[in-house]
């Protein structure tokens, strides 16, 4: 089982940075956003400080969006789905090797690269320490979500809609929380503690359902 989880996730990882669509993508969406926000709120710093955790969230949650409908469709399109399918490997533990690779190639360099973009915004450093982990913990939930969304859309025409509409509902109780801890962290208000392990309470819940949830979807098209 280890040495399947490997070869699918080594395999899926080589595919999305060979035809680019991991990494570059991602960053490149994220820093459009994060320069155009800029041009629409005007040049206040204190502003922008005050709101650069908020857009942070967001263009990583969007950014992570991308490629999420393809996690199980370019499997379905070059025919490798049904050799999975019918492989002796449990399909949830096929789920999560893809949803790893997805993640590693799209979700991790989003969280390494917002600390830099939060410097454009004039974003305090405790702030973007507090980014870089809401995030780091908040990201992979995003990708299990899709992984159930892209499962449930492989045998349509048209999935990659659907998966935007099943997957933006349910990531709003990320950004929810991962903004709060975020502030929390600079404000002191409220302990940083508690939306953070609500918001790993949330990735956790993910976690476990993702892979069992789109397992069911795929075995249901297959028959």
């Amino acid at each position: 089982m280890i040495t399947t989880f490997r070869a699918v996730t080594a395999r899926d990882l080589k595919l999305a940075l060979r035809v680019g669509g991991g990494a570059g993508v991602g960053v490149i969406f994220f820093l459009a956003i994060v320069t155009i926000i800029p041009f629409a709120v005007g040049p206040d710093l204190p502003l922008l400080a005050r709101i650069g955790t908020a857009v942070l969230w967001i263009g990583a949650l969007l950014a992570s969006l991308l490629g999420l409908d393809r996690i199980f469709a370019s499997d379905q399109d070059d025919g490798s789905l049904d050799l999975l399918l019918l492989s002796h490997a449990p399909l949830e533990l096929i789920a999560v090797a893809k949803a790893v690779a997805h993640w590693i190639a799209t979700g991790l360099p989003l969280v390494i690269i917002a600390p830099v973009l939060g410097l454009m915004l004039g974003v305090e450093p405790r702030a973007l320490a507090a980014v870089s982990l809401t995030l780091l913990v908040g990201t992979p939930a995003v990708t299990f979500i899709g992984l159930i969304a892209s499962a449930l859309s492989v045998a349509l025409p048209r999935g990659g809609l659907l998966s935007a509409v099943l997957i933006l509902p349910l990531a709003i109780p990320l950004l929810i929380f991962g903004v709060a801890a975020t502030n929390a962290a600079v404000v002191g208000e409220i302990p940083f503690g508690t939306p953070f392990r609500l918001l790993c309470a949330i990735t956790l819940f993910f976690l476990v359902l993702g892979p069992v949830a789109a397992a069911a979807a795929l075995r249901h098209v297959r028959e």
